[in-house]
């Protein structure tokens, strides 16, 4: 997949899919489009190739139910990761339970803002989940003295995950977060709905997103090394796999037989599974094999002893202590609490999120048959996702939501473009939120497992920031100059600061904590640096890449007859109350439409009717 200007590619980021022209069905000819005479919209991509579904088109509703199942298997492996991450810094290593809780909240919300961002944000088929910009800053705000987690709560022994002392150890960190996110995420929604994302899109360029994207995984590569090195054979063995699969295997179909009606007997259709779920397959087979060997009593049954953790029944009885059902409710952790120091830290990943998004917008685009974004959808999206990481605060999931990538690229492998399909994926994932059975189950997969698909997943998030540095002229010294110093100083300064908090002390609290959680956030520090040196340092747009991203996310032409058709609001709100002329002055409102001479005689006809009736 043709990677957009935005960053896209960051969340989920587990292989972007590189040759959009796989079809997972033999034909488009095998699938009768359901309405596909009557489109508007001109079935384009990039190589030409016409989609099975654009998307306005409506699949019939078997087709739906499979491919938005397909979708909420792509973004699986990145939305449960997140939860797995923060599991540690929100003290609930040994807490299994609650993880699936966590689980099962980012599911649902998750589903919750994939309904609202195709109704009534972008409308493009894109999918909405958790996000890893957010955990740099949320891990650096878990960092601070007054958040770390007490020594018991690091012994298995020594842990009751139902002890009130417990429960306040945990829940009181996670309204933190709650509270962090909640506020900034007003931010977002005043940048999206305000018009504003256009406006900061002209000193954000290739040289600010590459070092900001990039140090949002090089800090952790402690956490991934610390869960691989609970027994490395495991997580290499995961790792090989994933590798195996994602760039090995990625090529080869594998041929599945269906019955076609036409014909009346069985074909075969080929099928890219190894390229599609390459993360789900990987850790699939490394947790089975886990299974077995613990079954047959192969790994260590002492938690002391090396090898200990790769056992499948470490965390034990939580598929069975896990309700079959579970509602997910705003402040289900009690009531949000909010510090300076939180909020400014998210801060970052929200400005980080928002640019990254609108390159998903264009990528999405093109590969669903529709026309570039015109400002008024993007400014939607934007606020949208403001609205959904303001949900995803109060619901308690420790993470905001964004769009996901891995669902772009699925576009591009199965021809179908219609946002019918995500509605039916966003319903999936509302589903699955609810049965919390789900979400215990991912809570169970080994700590090496998890570590060894870390060991992938950090390594391409932090690849993906750098491959934005193909629209600058890496041959500038002044380029290579911003670019590494600002990676340099975001690794550098947040381990000093850990080292030496105490020498920045001030003596206003609130200052101090402001202070540490900045400064030992990398991605801020990188981000920072690589903007105001990018925006000072004298250089043409050519040089900086400005000029060739902006080439790449092209602002759409609004008089295109098909803009409406895809970027309207639904339910006839854009054509029947967006119609006064002062509209145009708001960001988020769709140009007031112009009546054809036919519609204009045939409104004329009605009223006149009306007024004699």
């Amino acid at each position: 997949m043709e990677e957009s200007g935005g960053g896209a590619g960051v969340d989920n980021p587990a292989f972007q899919i590189e040759d959009v022209n796989h079809y997972n069905i033999t034909s488009s000819s095998d699938i009768k489009p359901i309405g596909q005479e009557k489109s508007k919209i001109s079935q384009r991509d990039n190589n030409g190739n016409k989609l099975a579904y654009t998307v306005t088109d409506v699949p019939p509703w078997y087709l739906c139910i499979f491919l938005g199942i397909q979708h909420y298997l792509t973004a699986l492996g990145g939305i449960v990761a997140i939860p797995l991450i923060l599991s540690k810094d929100l003290c609930l290593t040994y807490d299994p339970l609650t993880q699936s809780h966590l689980i099962s909240t980012i599911f649902f919300v998750s589903g919750i803002c994939t309904l609202l961002q195709v109704l009534f944000g972008v409308r493009l088929p894109i999918l909405q989940g958790g996000t890893f910009t957010f955990l740099t800053p949320t891990l650096a705000m878990l960092s601070l003295p007054k958040w770390r987690c007490p020594e018991w709560t690091q012994n298995a022994n020594l842990v009751n995950a139902t002890s009130p002392e417990f429960v306040n150890v945990w829940q009181s960190r996670l309204r933190e977060v709650q509270g962090a996110i909640m506020v900034a995420s007003c931010f977002q929604i005043l940048v999206g709905f305000s018009g504003l994302i256009g406006f900061l899109m002209r000193f954000i360029g290739p040289l600010t997103i590459a070092p900001t994207i990039t140090l949002i995984a090089l800090p952790l590569f402690h956490s991934a090394g610390n869960d691989a090195g609970t027994h490395w054979g495991i997580s290499i063995m995961t790792t090989f796999f994933i590798i195996l699969f994602s760039q090995y295997l990625r090529n080869i179909p594998l041929l599945i037989p269906y019955y076609s009606k036409s014909s009346r007997k069985w074909q075969y259709s080929r099928t890219y599974v190894f390229q599609i779920f390459p993360v789900l397959l990987g850790i699939s087979i490394s947790w089975l094999i886990c299974y077995i060997l613990t079954i047959t009593n192969v790994f260590p049954s002492k938690p002391e002893t090396y090898g200990y953790f790769a056992r499948t029944d470490v965390k034990g009885d939580v598929l069975a202590r896990a309700p079959w059902f579970r509602f997910p409710y705003p402040g289900q952790w009690g009531l949000p609490t909010v510090s300076l120091e939180g909020v400014f830290g998210i801060l970052a990943g929200v400005i980080s999120s928002m640019v990254e998004s609108v390159g998903d917008y264009h990528a999405c685009a093109r590969l669903s048959g529709a026309p570039p974004p015109p400002k008024h959808a993007i400014n939607r999206g934007i606020g949208i996702e403001g609205i959904g990481c303001l949900l995803a605060g109060a619901w308690g999931t420790g993470n905001g939501t964004t769009s996901y990538s891995e669902n772009v690229g699925a576009l591009g492998i199965t021809r179908v473009g219609s946002r019918m399909v995500i509605i039916t994926g966003g319903v999936l994932m509302l589903l699955l939120g609810v049965f919390s059975k789900i979400g215990a189950v991912f809570a169970t997969i080994p700590t090496p497992v998890i570590g060894g698909m870390f060991l992938v997943m950090f390594g391409v998030i932090a690849a993906v920031g750098m491959s934005n540095l193909q629209y600058a002229d890496m041959n500038s010294s002044r380029n290579i100059f911003i670019v590494g110093f600002s990676i340099f100083c975001g690794l550098s300064i947040p381990n000093w600061v850990n080292n030496n908090a105490q020498r920045l002390e001030t003596g206003i609290v609130q200052l101090d904590q402001i202070i540490l959680v900045l400064l030992t956030t990398g991605m801020f520090v990188g981000g920072s640096l690589g903007f105001f040196l990018d925006n000072t340092i004298p250089g043409t747009k050519e040089e900086r890449g400005i000029a060739a991203w902006n080439e790449v996310n092209g602002e759409a032409d609004e008089k295109c007859c098909d803009v409406e058709d895809v970027y309207d609001l639904p339910f006839g709100i854009g054509t029947k109350f967006c119609t006064c002329s002062w509209l145009q002055y708001i960001p988020f409102c769709p140009k007031p439409r112009k009546l054809s001479f036919v519609d204009q005689e045939n409104n004329h006809r009605n009223s006149f009717i009306e007024t004699n009736h």
